[in-house]
């Protein structure tokens, strides 16, 4: 099994209790196209009390990556809840999770098709 895979693996064990009826292949799309930043244990997961992590999500995944054109406000929002979803409790809030709650939110699943 390559490293590639392993992440896709632990992913999809970490998603099931977060999200029960999920797309296992938008995940692994999803996974991909994060590229080496999954195997960088700090690039690879999302910190929600950081205020400037929080930004560059709403910047380069939200507006830049899925081409959302919505008031920050409403990104904003949107994020806050993912973390909540993700749980206060989990600290591990792996990116390519994070991203495919996000993706789904705002139903942008053809960005990855």
């Amino acid at each position: 099994m390559s490293k590639l895979d392993e992440k896709i693996s632990l992913y999809n064990e970490k998603i099931k209790d977060i999200e029960p009826g999920y797309n296992s292949a938008l995940l692994e799309k999803i996974t991909r196209g994060l590229g080496p930043s999954i195997y960088n244990k700090d690039a690879e997961s999302i910190a929600c009390s950081d205020p400037s992590e929080l930004d560059r999500v709403r910047t380069n995944f939200l507006k830049k990556k899925l081409g959302l054109t919505e008031d920050d406000a409403v990104l904003d929002k949107a994020i806050k809840e993912v973390c909540e979803q993700m749980g206060s409790a989990n600290r591990n809030k792996y990116r390519a999770i994070f991203y495919y709650l996000l993706t789904v939110k705002f139903s942008k699943e053809s960005v990855y098709a």
